[in-house]
């Protein structure tokens, strides 16, 4: 009777482990040109201080001076526009960050700022890891809620409209900090800087079709239209200093960062 307990237990471990899924099963990778990094991950910062983290849905640059991202990049499809899962607010500290530069919900409390999402739980809905882990304080920024709730959520929406149109979207977006002004910090006991502004670059490889575009949003009490806010990806570039997609070739990169045409998206 022991041999066949620990036998039916074998099986029954065997049928269990066939059936079950990595609980932190990360999008694979299949959207590259030259297979070192996707394409929607920037070149390496070599001005600011970055830590390259990888979740499920997204992948991040952190900044352990200013305890935001340099940047949030990740690829959107229409299928995963589509995906049911709950928002779940679970505000929290990212484990992958070291425990001395890592944020917490708390940190935000009675700072005057929302705790804004570079990445947007409503493009992580696909999964529930996914959507959980969009809410890591690494994918946070201290942002005003006229411009949360305002543009930046008019932005986020047009940008799962346009995977849909587009069947796949390349995103990138972050923080902008303005080196002529004061810096303003939020936090009791963590020192987190408050973006100027922020910025986000979008690419479409519909073929034949290729086209990308730029935003930039002051964090600020106003009203702000896209149409005023778009920029060619060149320009954010020149902004931000962070080469966006050098994972394309040359003269598509070249073409297609030069120029944009809000019109060509709407």
């Amino acid at each position: 009777m022991k041999h066949l307990s620990l036998f039916a237990i074998l099986v029954f471990s065997l049928i269990a482990s066939s059936t079950s899924l990595p609980a932190t099963q990360t999008k694979p990778t299949l959207h590259t040109n030259n297979g070192n990094s996707p394409i929607e991950q920037p070149a390496k910062l070599l001005n600011r201080p970055e830590q390259i983290v990888i979740h499920t849905g997204y992948r991040l640059s952190y900044n352990n001076e200013t305890l935001c991202p340099n940047w949030v990049a990740w690829e959107l499809t229409a299928h995963e526009t589509a995906g049911t899962a709950r928002r779940s607010n679970d505000f929290r500290a990212d484990p992958s960050i070291p425990r001395f530069y890592q944020v917490t919900s708390e940190d935000y409390n009675h700072s005057g700022y929302d705790r804004g999402h570079m990445c947007p739980s409503a493009d992580m809905k696909w999964n529930s890891i996914a959507q959980s882990e969009s809410f890591f304080m690494s994918n946070i920024c201290p942002q005003l809620h006229s411009l949360n709730s305002g543009a930046w959520e008019k932005l986020e929406r047009a940008c799962r409209r346009w995977a849909k149109r587009e069947d796949k979207v390349y995103i990138v977006c972050g923080p902008i900090y303005n080196a002529s002004r004061k810096a303003l910090y939020v936090g009791k006991y963590k020192k987190i800087r408050v973006p100027n502004a922020f910025f986000k670059v979008v690419l479409s490889l519909k073929p034949g079709k290729e086209k990308a575009i730029g935003f930039y949003y002051t964090n600020r009490r106003n009203k702000q239209n896209m149409a005023d806010a778009a920029k060619s990806v060149d320009e954010i570039e020149q902004i931000t200093g962070i080469d966006f997609f050098p994972q394309l070739n040359n003269s598509l990169e070249n073409r297609i960062e030069a120029k944009y045409s809000l019109s060509e998206w709407h």
